[in-house]
């Protein structure tokens, strides 16, 4: 497990643990974190789990692969360290990710 820090556009923050093999979007979803809407349930597909990863998180992140940056264009507040949440697989690595949630997903 590892844990995640989601911090909403108001600075509203939340801790939570995260199974290995999930992903950043499900944690947010399983914990009722509102800033992650999830529309397409992690299928790639609608850019409504946009995050910003913290920029000390960036080289363990990676960047999104093709689908995923195509996506992002979409979004409306795009930043350079932009991913889909559901494209974030989470793993022991990932153990104290900081991410910060636009003011809107759509």
């Amino acid at each position: 497990m590892a844990l995640i820090k989601y911090i909403e556009f108001d600075g509203k923050d939340y801790e939570v643990q995260v199974k290995n093999g999930s992903t950043v979007m499900q944690g947010a979803v399983d914990n009722m974190i509102d800033g992650i809407v999830a529309e397409c349930g992690g299928c790639c597909s609608c850019a409504t789990c946009h995050c910003i990863v913290d920029d000390a998180w960036i080289s363990v992140v990676g960047k999104p692969g093709e689908t995923e940056d195509e996506l992002l264009d979409c979004v409306v507040e795009r930043q350079p360290n932009s991913r889909l949440s559901c494209q974030i697989t989470v793993s022991d690595a990932l153990d104290g990710l900081v991410v910060r949630l636009p003011e809107s997903q759509f």
